[in-house]
């Protein structure tokens, strides 16, 4: 198809630009050409024949096609983000008076939660056989991420001092430096126990309770690795993340127990407080539907 020279031109200058001056990879390149492609060919369809008759309702006007179209609202927001910066170009190149896309909000995108893994394979997961230290630190890190619902952060984050073994309870640091205490289960006790026994081998630097080989506080990126190793490991047919663990114990604990306050109080989902009255549950209470709703709690002290 044909198109106006008033609409490819610039378009060809503002992608020269993109290759010459700002030296992006080809692969944004190509992303960029095929997104302002596709938006000018929207805009012949509607009859606009250069970018000085676009304004915000024409910006709206073209979004909505796309959508029309059957565009995800994440693809939608990359063809408008591929607009801005055209028509930011534009701007500079004093061929346009202002920006008619900069206040046009992106779709909102709905949130995507993570499959939880079945019973089945949380326990085959778990099925780890291997006694030296880095299995067992990695066997006891799983432990805990189900058996706790901790965030990654939260984990990578544990000292030695924030457990009690001996009740039971972990301390940890929530998003906006709030803590929280959350009850450990007995499979979680039992491996934490065990990997202690073997974290000096390791030489440890510092008081951080999950050490890489080198002896400092294991990183993010190390568990999710490790994580996703194992699972390949254990035969598993689903990718193993650390959300992934997260989100198995709230939902494992939620179609257990039904009580949707205790678990939002587990996860540390304080945000939660502005959708509905948030009534403050006192760790005993948090302890008791945990032990009887969590399918590797059964706490006990030993």
């Amino acid at each position: 198809m044909q198109y106006s020279e008033l609409l490819t031109k610039p378009v060809e200058r503002f992608l020269l630009y993109l290759k010459s001056e700002k030296q992006l990879s080809l692969n944004t390149q190509i992303n960029y050409r095929r997104q302002l492609y596709a938006i000018i060919k929207l805009a012949t369809d509607v009859e606009i024949s250069c970018w000085q008759n676009v304004d915000s309702s024409a910006v709206r006007l073209l979004i909505g096609r796309s959508k029309r179209d059957g565009l995800n609202a994440s693809s939608l927001s990359l063809r408008l983000s591929a607009m801005r910066s055209f028509f930011n170009w534009m701007v500079n190149q004093k061929q346009l008076n202002a920006n008619p896309a900069k206040g046009v909000l992106n779709p909102k995108q709905g949130r995507h939660l993570p499959k939880n893994i079945n019973i089945d394979d949380i326990n085959q997961l778990m099925d780890i056989e291997y006694n030296d230290p880095l299995s067992v630190r990695d066997r006891t890190m799983l432990e805990l991420m189900y058996g706790s619902g901790l965030r990654l952060s939260e984990l990578v984050g544990l000292n030695c001092k924030t457990l009690n073994l001996v009740d039971g309870e972990v301390r940890v640091m929530g998003k906006g430096s709030k803590e929280r205490k959350l009850p450990l289960g007995r499979e979680s006790i039992k491996w934490l126990k065990h990997w202690l026994s073997m974290r000096d081998f390791l030489s440890p630097q510092d008081d951080a309770l999950f050490i890489s080989k080198l002896g400092k506080r294991i990183s993010p990126r190390n568990v999710e690795k490790r994580f996703a190793q194992w699972g390949v490991k254990q035969g598993l047919n689903v990718h193993i993340h650390p959300h992934k663990l997260r989100h198995s114990f709230a939902t494992h604990m939620l179609e257990s127990s039904g009580d949707l306050r205790a678990v939002q109080e587990l996860l540390g989902h304080a945000d939660l407080s502005t959708t509905q009255v948030y009534t403050h549950l006192d760790f005993s209470h948090l302890a008791d539907v945990y032990d009887s709703a969590h399918p590797r709690a059964k706490r006990g002290k030993s």
